[in-house]
C-alpha cells in the first residue's frame, strides 16, 4: 500500500532534493501523512550535525540538551543520575491527553535511535517549513516523553551494560539499578498509552530466504508467557504494520521481527503488561553504512510517522494480522564469505567455504577491528556483506616486510596498498607517532612495534584473517586483510579500514 499523498492531486515534491519551503501549511491541513520525499527533506533539514558517529559521549548529549533548553519548546528536566553521576534527562513535548514514552540507549553501545531523537527534537522546534500543522497536531493531541541515553555510563565506554555490569533491559522486574528504577518510576508516573523501546541489534541478522541484512527489526513484545494478544498488543502490531509499510519504500525486503519470546525481566514486555502499546525498534545493518547514519534517518522517519498516526488514530486502519507476515530474524550473515577455496595440503586436499566476522574494540571515540574465522565448511546457506567464489584459487600466506618505517605518517595509503599487492601484510614501525597516540590508522597493512608479527599460516576456527587468495602460479587476486576482503585489481580509496598499531 502506498502512503497517502497530499491534497489537490498534485505531488508537492518532484524528488528527494526538493525543499519544504515551497509548500504552505495548508498542504497538511487535512491529510497529515507525509510521503518519502517530504520525510527525506525534513530529515536533511533537521539532522543534528553534532552527532555524526556512533561513539558520541554523554558530554555531547548534555551540551545539546542545554541548547534545546534555551529554545523553550521542549520541557526539559533532569530526572536522575547514573551510577557514576551522569545526568539523565527527560524531554517533553505536547499538551495532549495521549501519553507516549520513548527511551533510547539503555544499552550504551546502541546509539542509533539517540541520534534520531535529537533530529526529531530539532524538527519539533522547527518553523517555516510547511509542516507546522503536524507539529500542532502532535502538540495538541499528544504528550510525548523522551528519555535519550538512559545508560550514559555505558555510552561513555561504548558498553552494553551499566557501570555495575547489569543489563538495564533485564532490570524491569527487580529494579536493582538506579537507571532501571528511574525508567520504571517514570512509567508509573506517566502511565503512557504508547511506548517505544529503542535499540540496536546485531548487524549479522538477515531476512529469511534473502541475502538482505535486516536493517530495521520490529516487535510488539509479549506481555505473558503464552504470548497472548490483547487490545494493547494489537495496537503495537498495528503501529508496526504502518512502520513496515513506509520502510518497504526505503529498504525493500530488509525488515524483520525480533524474537518474541516472553522476557519477564525485560522493559518492553513489562510496558506491554502495564497497558502501553509498546513497539521495539532495533537498528540493524546496512551495507555501506558503518556509522548507521542512513539507519538513523529511517528511525527519524518511522518514529515521526508513528507519532502522527497515534495523534490521528490512523494507525488503527492497519490489520494486526498483517504483522504476522513480517518474518522473524535469521542469523546467517557475515562480513565476508569465501566459497570453494583450496586450503588443503599436498597430502590432504581440502576445498571449503570460510565465513569471517569483524569484532570492534572501542578506543575513545573511535575503534579498531579484528577479523576472525567464524565458520568453516559447507556454508551454502551463509551470506556475506562481501562474497567471493574462489574456485580455482588457493590459500597463500602473507609476508612480513623487513623494511622499517619511522611512524604511521611515514607511510601513505598508496605505499601501503602497493606493499599489500606485493604480498606484504605487515611492516615494522619504530613508533606510533606523536599525531597518532591511539595507534589507530586506516592503512591496508599491519604496522607493529613488537619484535615480530605473524600472518595467518592456516585457516583455523576463531583464528586471524590475514592471507591471500591466489592462483597456482602465485598470482595474488584478493587479500583477506584483518577481516576485510580486498580485490587487488581495484582501487582501494573507497574502502574504510579500521586498524591499529600492534
Amino acid at each position: 500500500m502506498k502512503l497517502l499523498l497530499v491534497l489537490f492531486a498534485i505531488t508537492v515534491f518532484a524528488s528527494c532534493g526538493n525543499s519544504l519551503s515551497s509548500t504552505s501549511d495548508s498542504d497538511f491541513s487535512i491529510a497529515m501523512t507525509l510521503d518519502t520525499a517530504q520525510f527525506n527533506t525534513l530529515h536533511k533539514k533537521y539532522k543534528e550535525t553534532a552527532l555524526f558517529h556512533r561513539r558520541f559521549k554523554h558530554s555531547d548529549i548534555d551540551s545539546l540538551i542545554k541548547i534545546h533548553a534555551q529554545k523553550n519548546v521542549l520541557l526539559i528536566e533532569q530526572i536522575g543520575k547514573s551510577v557514576q553521576g551522569r545526568s539523565i534527562y527527560e524531554l517533553t513535548y505536547g499538551e495532549g491527553d495521549i501519553k507516549v514514552m520513548l527511551w533510547s540507549q539503555m544499552h550504551g553501545d546502541e546509539p542509533t535511535a539517540t541520534m534520531a531523537l535529537f533530529d526529531l527534537f530539532n524538527y519539533l522546534e522547527g518553523k517555516d517549513d510547511g509542516s507546522s500543522g503536524i507539529r500542532d497536531l502532535l502538540k495538541n493531541k499528544l504528550r510525548i516523553h523522551f528519555i535519550p541515553m538512559l545508560n550514559p555510563d555505558g555510552a561513555e565506554i561504548y558498553n552494553r551494560r551499566n557501570a555495575q555490569s547489569i543489563d538495564l533491559n533485564r532490570d524491569a522486574r527487580a529494579g536493582q539499578t538506579v537507571e532501571g528504577t528511574l525508567l520504571k518510576a517514570r512509567a508509573k508516573a506517566i502511565v503512557p498509552q504508547y511506548g517505544f523501546n529503542l535499540h540496536d541489534q546485531s548487524i549479522y541478522y538477515n531476512v529469511p530466504d534473502t541475502k538482505n541484512p535486516v536493517t530495521i527489526s520490529l516487535l510488539a513484545p509479549a506481555y505473558n508467557e503464552e504470548r497472548e494478544i490483547n487490545d494493547v498488543r494489537i495496537g503495537a502490531m498495528q503501529l508496526i504494520v504502518g512502520m513496515n509499510e513506509i520502510l518497504q519504500q526505503y529498504i525493500p525486503d530488509a525488515v524483520a521481527k525480533y524474537d518474541d519470546t516472553y522476557t519477564p525481566r525485560g522493559f518492553g514486555d513489562n510496558f506491554q503488561s502495564w497497558g502501553a502499546s509498546t513497539v521495539l525498534i532495533e537498528s540493524g545493518g546496512l551495507k555501506g553504512d558503518p556509522e548507521k547514519q542512513e539507519i538513523r534517518r529511517l528511525n527519524f522517519i518511522i518514529i515521526l510517522n508513528a507519532l502522527i498516526q497515534i495523534a490521528e488514530g490512523s494507525y488503527k486502519k492497519y490489520e494486526a494480522a498483517d504483522y504476522e507476515d513480517i518474518p522473524f530474524n535469521a542469523s546467517l550473515l557475515h562480513d565476508v564469505v569465501i566459497r570453494n577455496l583450496s586450503v588443503g595440503t599436498d597430502s590432504i586436499a581440502l576445498k571449503t567455504d570460510i565465513a569471517i566476522r569483524r569484532g570492534e574494540t572501542t578506543v575513545g571515540r573511535d575503534y579498531f577491528v579484528r577479523g576472525r574465522v567464524e565458520d568453516i565448511g559447507d556454508l551454502s546457506e551463509s551470506i556475506g556483506y562481501e562474497e567471493v567464489d574462489a574456485e580455482g584459487l588457493h590459500f597463500i600466506a602473507g609476508k612480513v616486510s623487513a623494511n622499517v618505517v619511522n611512524d604511521i605518517s611515514s607511510l601513505t595509503m598508496e605505499q601501503a596498498y602497493a606493499l599489500l599487492k606485493q604480498g606484504f601484510m605487515a611492516i615494522p614501525v619504530k613508533a606510533v607517532g606523536a599525531t597518532r597516540e591511539s595507534g589507530l590508522h586506516g592503512l591496508p597493512v599491519h604496522l607493529f612495534t613488537q619484535k615480530q608479527f605473524f600472518t595467518t599460516s592456516s585457516i583455523d576456527l576463531g583464528g586471524t584473517t590475514n592471507f591471500y587468495l591466489g592462483d597456482l602460479y602465485g598470482n595474488l587476486k584478493y587479500a583477506v586483510f584483518n577481516g576485510y576482503l580486498i580485490d587487488l585489481s581495484k582501487n582501494i580509496n573507497d574502502l574504510i579500514i579500521k586498524n591499529r598499531v600492534h
